[in-house]
């Protein structure tokens, strides 16, 4: 979504490019259900889909076809697990750069272009572009910035974690 305004993602679809923006998606009860259950977890177990569809009233096959659903509209981004790289002896490291508006769009695009980057947002502020590198290793990291950097021509300013919270956000659709 380049272009975006305050606070807009710039996501990727698989093949790294950003999405077009997407009229709202029309929610039944079923899918605001199947949204609220899924943020409280995913089962571990040998048929997970089968377990959630009980808990919302569906055959295992349909809650399937919703959450297909659900992802080709945009309303989840994605569906899957999501590690703690720093434990796993990866790396994540949140980013920010200052582009002018003429650069912003190209750059925004060539940053989501690089694998180690899962989405960018767009910020009314001095650092206008920020986002997050993630890789098996902080060499591998610290290398995409270099790397976003050298081929840019501005700087990525990177901001580490020096400490952990757990901000358990749900938000009921």
């Amino acid at each position: 979504m380049a272009g975006g305004r305050r606070g807009q993602a710039h996501r990727k679809t698989s093949a790294s490019k950003p999405i077009a923006a997407r009229a709202p998606a029309q929610l039944d009860a079923i899918d605001r259900n199947i949204l609220n259950r899924l943020q409280g977890g995913f089962p571990v177990c040998e048929r997970p889909f089968l377990a959630v569809a009980s808990t919302v009233g569906l055959e295992e096959d349909e809650l399937i076809k919703r959450i297909g659903r659900l992802l080709e509209a945009g309303v989840l981004t994605r569906f899957g697990p999501l590690f703690n790289a720093d434990r796993m002896g990866g790396a994540n490291v949140l980013a920010a750069m200052s582009l002018p508006e003429a650069d912003f769009d190209r750059i925004a695009a060539f940053v989501n272009a690089q694998p180690e980057i899962a989405h960018n947002y767009r910020r009314e502020h001095a650092l206008n572009l920020w986002f997050v590198g993630a890789a098996e290793t902080p060499e591998k990291v610290e290398s995409t910035f270099r790397y976003i950097e050298s081929v840019s021509g501005y700087l990525v300013y990177r901001f580490p974690k020096e400490r952990e919270f757990f901000v358990e956000l749900k938000l009921e659709a």
